[in-house]
């Protein structure tokens, strides 16, 4: 049985750490430094519930080649390489050179986060499978082996955002019920990064409108989400455990929980009760998440007081 396409067997290895659950690649995945980790958040595809991790592509010089999304089957251990693309004027797909350092996905409506050119969304409901050439050509390679059959997914949209765009994460109610709404914020080697609450568009039309906006004061941000009135904000250190902040938005707070080594995006579980984030660095990679009672979160109410 396949999901959906050809898909591989056990790509992650899973185990439980400490009450949560800690996923590693099981592949060249676990240190090739030409595709690197960035983005996560949690959706649904034909029925089955999947964790959709982004990755960017780059030469030796650094330069972007191209972007991807990886859909993990949660309960089967499998998963499913989704390229990302763009028509060009003449209608030819060229690979979407994106940092994609943060995900936002609703239904089949997947945005991803454009560092220095806002939002851009992709369609899940309309892929396509590609090959040869034309999958090389996308995939931003030169082996044969990037010729071999590609699922793609066409941009189609690009929304223009007030702001670096460096991750994007969801907002959902203090019930976990999920909003219509995303915070969309900058990564700065300063502490002048902002965090801004945007509705995101209904339909074809609009755009995303900007509801709050705030500066947290932190640096080297990668991650942010909000439940009810209490934010998450992910924090990188270099090669030191990543630091993870909470609390309603005048006063974050840096919590005791680590975050990984080169820690990334943040994504908010309501179902499994789990804050999913990741690690970039080669051979330390990890998708690792995190059980809203180490956060203090109670999905339905209750008598767990947050802690920040």
């Amino acid at each position: 049985m396949r999901w959906p396409w050809n898909t591989m067997w056990r790509p992650m290895r899973r185990r439980r750490r400490r009450g949560g659950i800690e996923l590693r690649w099981l592949t060249a995945r676990s240190w090739t430094q030409r595709w690197y980790p960035q983005g996560i958040d949690v959706g649904e595809r034909r029925g089955r519930r999947a964790l959709a991790v982004s990755w960017f592509r780059q030469d030796a010089s650094g330069r972007h080649l191209a972007s991807r999304v990886v859909l993990v089957d949660r309960e089967r251990a499998r998963r499913i390489d989704i390229v990302l693309a763009v028509a060009d004027d003449d209608g030819v797909l060229q690979p979407a050179p994106i940092h994609a350092g943060g995900l936002a996905w609703f239904g089949d409506r997947l945005f991803a986060a454009a560092t220095g050119q806002g939002i851009w969304e992709f369609d899940l409901g309309a892929l396509r499978r590609v090959h040869g050439t034309e999958a090389q050509r996308i995939r931003g390679g030169t082996s044969r082996r990037d010729r071999r059959t590609t699922v793609v997914a066409v941009r189609t949209r690009r929304h223009p955002v007030a702001l670096r765009c460096s991750f994007l994460g969801r907002v959902f109610d203090a019930d976990g019920t999920p909003l219509p709404r995303v915070l969309i914020g900058e990564y700065r080697g300063q502490e002048t990064g902002a965090i801004g609450e945007f509705t995101i568009p209904d339909g074809t039309d609009g755009g995303f409108v900007e509801r709050e906006r705030f500066t947290p004061g932190i640096r080297h941000m990668q991650g942010a989400v909000r439940w009810g009135d209490r934010y998450f904000v992910s924090q990188s250190d270099h090669l030191r455990p990543g630091v993870l902040w909470s609390g309603p938005r005048p006063s974050l707070t840096r919590t005791p929980v680590a975050l990984p080594v080169g820690c990334e995006d943040l994504a908010l579980d309501p179902d499994d009760e789990l804050l999913w984030t990741l690690g970039e660095h080669p051979w330390r990679r990890v998708v690792r998440g995190i059980p809203f009672a180490a956060l203090g979160l109670r999905r339905h109410g209750g008598g767990t007081d947050p802690r920040t």
